[in-house]
């Protein structure tokens, strides 16, 4: 399973290489490597100090923690039957609570955060300020028109630096700085508003697309629109553009090894859509705090500032993976329990309580970490840091503890269902090293046959 869990977090990781920036191959290889390192210490080091230790690894035990509860008797165990007696409206209730955190996510906007949402502290924001204050605010971000004029009219630079001073958004235009040899000229543009606001972006469109065209036909000459700001709102744009390519290049992946995995098209398909959903949430909260208001001003964003380019996609490819793990984690013991029981409902419960205490310390543990980015000054670790940890959250409570539950009691023994042609194409992985479920041979996980309705494993 430590194997598995790993793979999945790879698959997650190397999905950057979707997103058509080589930058990101060397971070996808280093991140990959760290992972296999992990996983390769977990199933060798790990044990082996383990050996060492022996019964004395149970020495310094928590007072307070009890060892030996009945599964049955645990608070996991309880709720999911309280689930599974309501799974409408539990399930229900869920899927609105999702999807109400994720709408806010329709209005995220890319871009890369000025030095303005430094503190006071920075010399770098005490620089912003001032020149905001003396020069207006786009001078800390001015755009710079490279004018090719061979071929071009005498005076074209000056009649495109005309041309842009009237555009409405820009408040000066120093004169053209033409070359020695006179084929090449800069035009620098000073918008009204600072880099990171949306209407320097739509500006800078304006430019591209209503002023320099008809000019450039005029004069003969050449003009792009270039600079630091401009260079941010092209990779924001593009990122954004390659976003959904990526996301659905890993979920693909992912739902193709889960099929493998657990010999189920539905398994695979809702861990996949619940993954999304909490990863939705995640960037749902992230856009309102990045509005700035109430929830922004808890964590130290004052103001509206764009969202980094690169925030979510990164945020989906640890997310990702993560969330896959505990999928992974609970619905192997669940099928371990089913094919055991053939007992869908007391599988589910049972699996739940069994691995309820893990997912729970592993979750809080990633919360914390992740939580701790938020006590930063840089308003994109403060992002980070909220978008991470209300993920992980939802993950670990809406989804786990209500969302699966009562999906898999309304889908019953159909939760395993395979078509017969798809369990013959499909690779076997046995993630427990059992060698595989009974009646696997012609059935899907379970013993649910491919082809009519699901029946229950006789239990052995």
């Amino acid at each position: 399973m430590v194997t598995f869990a790993g793979s999945t977090v790879v698959i997650s990781i190397f999905g950057l290489v979707l997103m058509g920036r080589s930058y990101l191959w060397g971070l996808a290889l280093a991140t990959s490597l760290t992972v296999a390192a992990v996983v390769v210490a977990s199933t060798t080091l790990l044990p082996a100090l383990l050996g060492f230790a022996g019964r004395n690894i149970d020495r310094l035990r928590m007072p307070w923690f009890r060892h030996d509860v009945d599964g049955r008797r645990t608070l996991s165990w309880r709720w999911s039957r309280v689930m599974q007696r309501r799974p409408v409206a539990a399930g229900l209730a869920a899927l609105v609570a999702l999807v109400l955190l994720a709408a806010p996510a329709t209005g995220l906007r890319f871009g890369m955060p000025d030095a303005g949402n430094g503190t006071d502290d920075l010399t770098s924001k005490r620089a912003y300020d001032l020149v905001s204050e003396r020069y207006g605010p786009g001078a800390n971000g001015p755009l710079l028109v490279a004018v090719d004029l061979a071929g071009a009219e005498p005076d074209a630079a000056e009649a495109i630096a005309g041309d842009l001073a009237g555009t409405p958004g820009v408040a000066t235009v120093v004169p053209p700085v033409v070359n020695e040899a006179g084929d090449a000229a800069v035009v620098t543009v000073i918008p009204t508003t600072g880099p990171q606001d949306e209407a320097t972006e739509d500006l800078v469109h304006t430019l591209r697309d209503d002023v320099l065209p008809p000019a450039v036909e005029a004069t003969g000459a050449t003009a792009w629109v270039g600079g630091t700001t401009a260079a941010f709102i092209d990779d924001s744009e593009q990122t954004a553009a390659r976003l959904p390519l990526f996301i659905g290049g890993v979920v693909v992946l992912s739902f193709v090894l889960l099929m493998s995995v657990f010999r189920s098209i539905v398994v695979a398909l809702k861990a996949a859509v619940m993954n999304i959903l909490s990863i939705g949430a995640a960037y749902g909260v992230m856009a309102v705090a990045a509005g700035g208001g109430w929830l922004g001003g808890l964590i130290g964003i004052d103001g509206a500032t764009p969202v980094p380019e690169w925030l979510p996609m990164m945020m989906f490819a640890v997310l990702f993976g993560l969330s896959m793990d505990y999928e992974v984690f609970l619905l192997s013991r669940v099928r371990e329990e089913y094919v055991r029981t053939g007992d869908n409902r007391s599988a589910v419960a049972d699996g739940l309580a069994a691995t309820a205490r893990v997912i729970t310390a592993a979750a809080a543990i990633m919360i914390t970490v992740f939580g701790a980015f938020v006590l930063e000054d840089a308003v994109f670790l403060k992002l980070a840091g909220l978008g991470l940890a209300t993920a992980v959250l939802v993950d670990a409570t809406i989804v786990r503890l209500v969302l699966v539950p009562a999906t898999m009691e309304l889908l019953g023994d159909r939760n395993w269902w395979l078509p017969r042609w798809l369990d013959r194409l499909l690779p076997h992985v046995d993630v427990e090293g059992g060698g595989g479920a009974p009646g696997s041979e012609t059935a899907g996980v379970g013993g649910a046959p491919a082809d009519g309705e699901p029946q229950p494993v006789p239990v052995p």
